[in-house]
C-alpha cells in the first residue's frame, strides 16, 4: 500500500512539474478551448509575469495558489457545491408522490453526473445509464459521436460512493421503468430545475446553470490539486501546447492519479461521524492561541481554538478547506427542542438516530439538518438520566477546545 501511494504522488508530482508553464492555458481551455491560438499573446505575457516570479513558484506546493482565475470568473465552490446538491436531495425526498420523486430524482443524478464528472449537459443527456457506467471500474463512458466529428468517446472516473448510488437507483424496478426514454430530458426543463434550486440555495440562477456547474467543477478540480492533464482528460479537452508535456504519461498513469483524487475526495465529503467538512471563514489570533471559524457545507458555524504553531505548521488561512473532527466523549447531549444554557460554543439541533446500549457506556448517534452524524459517548448511569429514545428532539454540543483540524 504504502509502495502505490508513493507511485501515486510521484506520478502526480512529475506531471505537475511539466505543467506549471502551462497552468494559464488550461484555465483558458476549460470555457473556451478553441481560443488558445487567439489568447496567444495574452497568454504569452502572463507566462513571463509567471517566469518571473519563478523564486517565489518554487517555494510553493500547491498549484492552486499560482493558478490565475480571471477575476470576472464567477464559479461556486466547494461549500456551494455542496450546498446545491444536498437542495438537489431534499427537493427529491420532500415529494410523497412515487411518480414526481422519480422524475426528480433522474434530475438529481443528472445534477450529480455533471457535478461529479464536469460533462456537458447534453453529453449526460445522451447517456445511456445501463449501457454507459461500468459500475465495476466506477467509469462512465461519455461522449457522442454523433454530435459531431471532434466528438469521441471518453472515460471519467468517478468514486465508489457515487458509483453505488447511482446503481441502487437504477436497480429499482419503477425507476426503472420511468426511465423507458433513458436522460433524454428537455434540456430547457433540467436548465430549470437547475436555477430552481440555485434559488432555493440563495445563489444567482447563472450559477447554478448545467455550463457554470461544469466549470466550478474544473476549477474544484485544480483548487484540489489534481494534476492539470487529469482535468483536462476529464473535461475532455486537447490542445497542442499541453499534449507535449504529459505524452509519456499513459492513459493508465492518468486513471491511476484520477482514481487516487476521486476517492480522496469521496472520503472527505462523506459525512462520517463527528466529522465536518468546510471552508475556514475566519481567524482571530491571539498571543499564543487563535481562534478558527469554518462553515460546514450545511452551513453550520464551526468554531476550534489551536496554538499558534499549529495555524503556522497546518499552513491555515481563511477560505482553506479542511476537516474538523470532534471525539464522541466530548459531545455533550440535551434533551428537548429548546437551545441549551450553555458555554459551549458549538450547538447543534438534532434527533437522536440510534441508540446501543452497554453495561457501561451508551452510544448515541444524532442526525442533524444535513446529514452528518454525531456520536455521543456517556456512562449508562447518566443514559438512564438523560432518558432519551430514537426520533427525540435534541441538541449536541461540544466546546471549540475539543475540535481537532485535518488538512490533506
Amino acid at each position: 500500500m504504502g509502495v502505490k501511494a508513493c507511485q501515486v504522488r510521484m506520478c502526480c508530482f512529475l506531471i505537475f512539474s511539466n505543467m506549471v508553464k502551462n497552468i494559464e492555458a488550461v484555465w483558458f481551455s476549460i470555457d473556451r478551448p478553441g481560443n488558445i491560438g487567439r489568447d496567444k499573446r495574452d497568454m504569452t505575457i502572463k507566462s513571463n509575469k509567471l517566469q518571473s516570479g519563478a523564486e517565489s513558484i518554487t517555494e510553493r506546493t500547491s498549484h492552486t495558489r499560482i493558478l490565475a482565475v480571471p477575476k470576472d470568473s464567477r464559479s461556486l465552490d466547494t461549500l456551494q457545491l455542496g450546498r446545491l446538491e444536498l437542495s438537489f436531495r431534499d427537493w427529491v425526498e420532500r415529494t410523497t408522490r412515487g411518480d414526481v420523486r422519480r422524475s426528480r430524482k433522474r434530475i438529481l443524478l443528472i445534477f450529480m453526473l455533471i457535478r461529479y464528472t464536469g460533462a456537458k449537459l447534453n453529453e449526460v443527456l445522451a447517456l445511456d445509464p445501463f449501457q454507459d457506467i461500468d459500475f465495476d471500474r466506477h467509469m462512465i463512458i461519455l461522449g457522442n459521436p454523433a454530435a459531431g466529428r471532434d466528438r469521441t468517446k471518453r472515460e471519467v472516473q468517478i468514486s465508489e460512493a457515487l458509483a453505488e448510488e447511482i446503481q441502487t437507483a437504477l436497480a429499482e424496478p419503477a425507476f426503472q421503468k420511468s426511465l423507458s426514454n433513458l436522460f433524454n430530458v428537455d434540456p430547457g426543463h433540467v436548465r430549470r430545475k437547475f436555477y430552481e434550486r440555485a434559488a432555493a440555495c440563495g445563489f444567482p440562477k447563472a450559477l447554478g446553470a448545467p455550463d457554470a456547474v461544469r466549470k466550478s467543477r474544473a476549477v474544484e478540480l485544480m483548487q484540489s490539486n489534481m494534476p492539470l492533464p487529469a482535468v483536462q482528460r476529464i473535461l475532455g479537452h486537447s490542445t497542442p501546447n499541453l499534449t507535449s508535456s504529459y505524452v509519456t504519461f499513459s492513459d493508465d498513469d492518468i486513471r491511476v492519479v484520477t482514481r487516487h483524487f476521486m476517492e480522496k475526495e469521496s472520503l472527505r465529503k462523506t459525512s462520517a461521524r463527528n466529522i465536518f467538512f468546510g471552508k475556514i471563514r475566519a481567524i482571530r489570533r491571539g498571543d499564543i492561541q487563535a481562534m478558527v471559524e469554518l462553515t460546514t457545507i450545511g452551513g453550520d458555524l464551526i468554531a476550534t481554538v489551536i496554538t499558534k504553531d499549529s495555524l503556522s505548521r497546518l499552513g491555515l488561512k481563511e477560505g482553506t478547506l479542511i476537516s474538523a473532527e470532534v471525539k464522541a466523549p466530548w459531545v455533550v447531549l440535551f434533551k428537548g427542542e429548546g437551545e441549551p444554557d450553555t458555554s459551549a460554543d458549538n450547538r447543534f439541533r438534532g434527533i437522536i438516530y440510534r441508540i446501543l446500549s452497554g453495561a457501561v457506556n451508551t452510544e448515541y448517534v444524532v442526525r442533524i439538518a444535513d446529514g452528518t452524524e454525531l456520536c455521543s459517548l456517556v456512562t449508562s448511569e447518566s443514559s438512564r438520566r438523560l432518558d432519551l429514545h430514537v426520533n427525540d428532539p435534541v441538541w449536541a454540543v461540544f466546546s471549540s477546545f475539543s475540535v481537532v483540524l485535518h488538512v490533506d
